[in-house]
């Protein structure tokens, strides 16, 4: 799909990968319209375009911008529905939409915060005015993005918490059944971790899990895999799209990447370095069950690698109901 219009594309060239400035979508059919808005914000800003309301979702779901600035008529498809579609979308939804429009009555504009807009601006546009009420929606974005990672984020360790792997589950299992697609979960022990506690001292365990934490997170390789505290010292993994054999292959290559970190576990009775044991358990492309039956199942997998003498990963599919 192109979505720069002929002779727009070196006016709207993507900046480098390396360019964290401000992401803006400028969606509207009309070019003059499309090149004003460039010039008040090519400066500080990413600047891309969408002539249509299918083209500016796609972008969206691709490319997700900081805000979108929003026409309201177009041919087809028009904002309001545009806006409508992105805040029923979970991956959207939290992406700001200002509507910049011709309409100047007060039912458009009440139409337009009633479908998620956060402001209306109307046409033609002041540059200032206009500059100024992004800068504020995307200072607020900021904040709102922060506030959901503290609330979805392990402090300790930073990977995702409990709260993050159970929403998580529960969208990807709906995903895995609608598309019968295989989902994997694993749940991870450090083994004897109270023993490492009681013989290094708490601000060790600390560090340790710190360190779990960190090489699991580097082990896993798709931006759709989840890595997530899931209680002490059990961590989660939530692997969408992945069979029984991929997971277990995932779940050795991290227990060989502890073992080669060489933390040391003195007190340990598997061995002289920290270990973990596995628990894997997988939904087999989109057979019916549940996601408790599938944490279930990891667990008792978990318990049958502790009971066989740690350090190993043991799996299972989802028996059928």
């Amino acid at each position: 799909m192109n979505l720069v219009e002929p002779g727009l594309t070196n006016l709207l060239a993507v900046p480098a990968a390396t360019d964290e400035r401000p992401r803006l979508l400028v969606v509207d059919d009309q070019r003059v319209n499309i090149q004003a808005l460039f010039q008040a914000f090519q400066a500080d800003h990413k600047v891309q375009m969408a002539t249509s309301g299918e083209q500016a979702l796609a972008l969206c779901r691709s490319q997700p911008p900081d805000l979108v600035l929003l026409d309201v008529v177009m041919p087809g498809m028009d904002g309001f529905e545009v806006c409508q579609r992105l805040k029923a979308d979970d991956a959207t939804r939290d992406i700001p939409v200002i509507f910049v429009t011709g309409h100047h009555d007060e039912e458009a504009e009440t139409r337009g915060l009633d479908v998620g807009a956060v402001d209306f601006i109307s046409k033609p546009i002041n540059p200032r005015i206009v500059r100024a009420r992004v800068k504020t929606h995307l200072t607020m974005k900021r904040q709102s993005d922060l506030l959901r990672q503290w609330v979805y984020i392990d402090g300790l360790t930073g990977v995702s918490n409990r709260r993050s792997f159970d929403e998580h589950l529960k969208s990807e299992w709906a995903r895995a059944v609608r598309l019968g697609a295989a989902l994997s979960v694993a749940l991870v022990d450090v083994d004897l971790f109270k023993r490492y506690n009681d013989h290094y001292g708490h601000q060790a365990g600390d560090e340790c899990l710190r360190r779990v934490a960190a090489e699991m997170k580097s082990g896993v390789k798709r931006p759709t895999d989840l890595v997530a505290r899931y209680g002490g010292e059990e961590f989660g993994l939530l692997l969408p799209d992945t069979g029984l054999d991929g997971a277990l292959h995932l779940a050795n290559q991290i227990r060989q990447r502890l073992l080669e970190a060489q933390i040391e576990h003195a007190d340990s009775t598997v061995g002289p370095l920290l270990t973990i044991s596995v628990g894997v358990c997988t939904l087999p492309s989109g057979d019916a069950g549940s996601a408790a039956a599938l944490l279930r199942e990891a667990d008792a997998q978990l318990y049958l690698a502790k009971s066989r003498g740690r350090n190993q990963a043991c799996g299972v599919v989802l028996p059928a109901t």
